[in-house]
């Protein structure tokens, strides 16, 4: 398996990786999340230009998972990480995100941060054993609570959800 920068021709299949992962949604009583809306292509081209966007593939020509990401504040946001369920559980995702913390490393930036739903096994649970640590809400920096306000305005915090910070060690 390889990781490589996005390439706008990933771009029709990182939806359908998005697509698919998100079905598991539906076994834990979060259809809505199944039923949410891939990135659309405008808006994953824009990571791809910006060269925060990273695929695992076994194939080179056929992302098997993606990681998206926004510098915010003095840290790397994972925005996104999906796996397509047909090679969840071979450490596609804690690959990018070890990738992630590398490339985050490189631009000096102190941390990585993400969003989860926290009783969601794949989500905040996951993520505590990858090292990250929840952080309370009065902790959050300008950044971050700008992207929880986000996410509460379309509706994610109908589940419980967390902010986690991973603080890198490079």
């Amino acid at each position: 398996m390889e990781i490589r920068l996005a390439a706008f021709t990933d771009c029709a299949r990182l939806q359908q990786i998005e697509c698919a992962a998100g079905e598991v949604f539906r076994t834990v009583g979060m259809p809505q999340i199944a039923d949410d809306a891939p990135p659309s292509v405008e808006e994953l081209e824009g990571y791809v230009r910006r060269g925060s966007a990273w695929v695992a593939a076994t194939d080179p020509d056929v992302p098997e998972a993606y990681l998206l990401a926004d510098r915010i504040d003095d840290v790397l946001h994972i925005e996104q990480v999906s796996v397509d369920p047909t090679y969840a559980r071979l450490g596609r995702g804690r690959e990018l995100i070890e990738h992630a913390a590398r490339q985050a490393a490189e631009l000096s930036c102190s941390a990585l941060t993400l969003t989860a739903f926290v009783t969601v096994p794949w989500n905040a649970p996951y993520y505590r054993r990858l090292g990250f640590m929840e952080i309370p809400d009065g902790g959050l920096s300008p950044g971050l609570a700008a992207v929880r306000r986000r996410e509460a305005e379309i509706g994610l915090d109908r589940w419980p959800r967390t902010a986690m910070r991973r603080t890198l060690a490079y």
